[in-house]
């Protein structure tokens, strides 16, 4: 193959509309797909479960750790568990004390149904 066939070469760090579909694909949705973090999943799942009879809220869970442990994953999976919607943002955004503010200013004010915070 020489230069003039090789097809066009994309090399971008925005997500391609056709992405979506396969990212979608890759991360786990219920505890049963997610692999690993046995005690973990299990401590989740009860809690999950308690709150579900109770028709409470999940109390507050932090996930702390080094990037690619899974912590956005963890999170998607337990709002799916919960039957909630999801709403993130990354801790790089957060770089003075008002903007944290501002954020759960924007999420409250924006909340239309029951939803889960994640701030990666």
């Amino acid at each position: 193959m020489t230069d003039d066939e090789s097809p066009a070469r994309v090399v971008t760090s925005a997500r391609l509309g056709d992405e979506d579909q396969f990212e979608e694909g890759l991360r786990p949705r219920t505890f049963d797909s997610y692999i690993g973090q046995e005690r973990l999943r299990e401590n989740l799942g009860v809690s999950i479960s308690a709150a579900r009879q109770r028709g409470e809220a999940l109390d507050h869970v932090l996930l702390y750790g080094p990037p690619g442990l899974g912590k956005t994953t963890l999170a998607y999976v337990i709002a799916n568990e919960l039957g909630v919607a999801i709403r993130t943002t990354s801790g790089p955004v957060l770089e003075k004390p008002g903007d944290l503010a501002a954020i759960l200013t924007t999420w409250q004010s924006t909340r239309c149904c029951s939803s889960m915070r994640f701030i990666g």
